[in-house]
């Protein structure tokens, strides 16, 4: 068994497992982003004391460097990186798409200059696989193209024949069969589109699960939900579904109450790097004045090492200072907060309270921002 729902609620949220080949994932769940075989200024002891249960890792960034073939010799991504829960690898589709002046998307793959020093490479979606499989992957991502909001007819329909496409090539290249292949449903912003890909993909069969892909590219965020809300049901139940690069506390309710159930975004460790902490009344931004001769906790109701230990005027004076220290104990906080919210979800589903969780989620801002 790869995924098992333990619980839903009247509205499509619902409590899973995911099974991988390091452990079962309680879902919802959300990943720590890993890009370069590590979670940002976080050991794998603080990632266990956050509450993480899987973290996400970069294909295209460990392909340039150090390399998915020094990965292997060295035991794989897990030995490599002391971490020994479950791993998912996106496919570098999107890292790829960000350096658009740097790339020409062929049938054949992705033709890119490498943002470290220039040099010429090809990603396929075979060596796509190649390298999830080298590195050990739990969770490897097919290789998809992703596409600008807004985009014309044309290009949106290219570039989602394309994702099929290669995903099907990603399907027969796959060799390893205890490591799980997500397929990538794109179709911008395009209800018609969306449709088009989900049916694409589910016909071959032989995926073990399904992302969403595509958003969070400038897009409102009402075509943002709107997009999820119609997408999210046209992959049947029994597979895992995967919210790719969102987002915020506020995105990650939305979208679990429309049936998502796994999250990666970069949101928690890049905005703590920059000063902003989530709270459970929502954001403060540590080097504001205010906080100079504040010796509170980040947030009262945080149980975390930073919370407990350090006040807020500290806080602030580490990161104005730019100690080391302030994005360690930022970091620490507000992967906390995001995995506790992910907790207290699974928890309100598990006891048919979700419409509640919500409602106080929602009503505690208000009150309190």
């Amino acid at each position: 068994m790869i995924f098992e729902v333990v619980a839903s609620g009247p509205g499509a949220e619902r409590r899973g497992r995911l099974h991988t080949r390091h452990g079962v994932v309680e879902t919802p769940a959300f990943m720590p982003v890993g890009t370069q075989a590590t979670v940002k200024a976080l050991s794998p002891e603080d990632l266990r004391a956050c509450g993480a249960q899987m973290i996400l890792g970069n294909t295209y960034h460990l392909y340039l460097r150090p390399g998915h073939r020094l990965i292997q010799e060295l035991g794989g991504l897990h030995r490599f990186m002391a971490w020994d829960g479950p791993i998912l690898t996106d496919s570098g589709g999107f890292q790829v798409y960000s350096l658009a002046a740097f790339r020409k998307v062929e049938e054949g793959g992705v033709i890119f200059r490498s943002h470290l020093d220039g040099s010429l490479h090809s990603l396929t979606p075979e060596l796509a696989v190649e390298i999830q499989e080298a590195l050990g992957s739990d969770v490897m991502m097919c290789l998809d193209t992703c596409i600008p909001y807004p985009s014309p007819e044309g290009d949106i329909a290219e570039a989602t024949e394309l994702t099929t496409r290669w995903a099907r090539r990603s399907l027969a290249a796959r060799t390893r069969r205890d490591l799980l292949l997500f397929a990538i449903i794109q179709g911008g912003m395009s209800h018609e589109w969306r449709r088009r890909s989900a049916e694409g993909l589910l016909d071959p069969g032989g995926f073990d699960g399904y992302a969403i892909g595509g958003l969070s590219v400038g897009e409102p965020k009402e075509i943002l939900l709107s997009t999820i809300e119609f997408t999210r049901p046209l992959i049947p139940d029994a597979f895992p579904v995967y919210l790719m690069g969102v987002g915020s506390p506020e995105d990650l309710v939305e979208a679990v109450s429309r049936g998502v159930d796994l999250f990666d975004c970069v949101m928690p460790t890049r905005n703590a790097r920059n000063g902003t902490l989530f709270t459970s009344w929502g954001r403060i931004v540590i080097k504001n004045a205010q906080y100079a001769r504040d010796q509170g906790p980040i947030d009262p109701d945080c149980t975390c090492y930073t919370c407990r230990t350090f006040t807020r005027a500290y806080l602030r004076h580490l990161f104005l200072a730019r100690e080391l220290l302030a994005y360690r104990l930022m970091t620490l906080h507000n992967l906390t907060y995001y995995l506790r919210l992910m907790d207290e979800m699974r928890n309100a589903i598990s006891k048919g309270r979700f419409d509640a969780f919500k409602k106080a989620f929602y009503s505690r801002r208000e009150t309190l921002s």
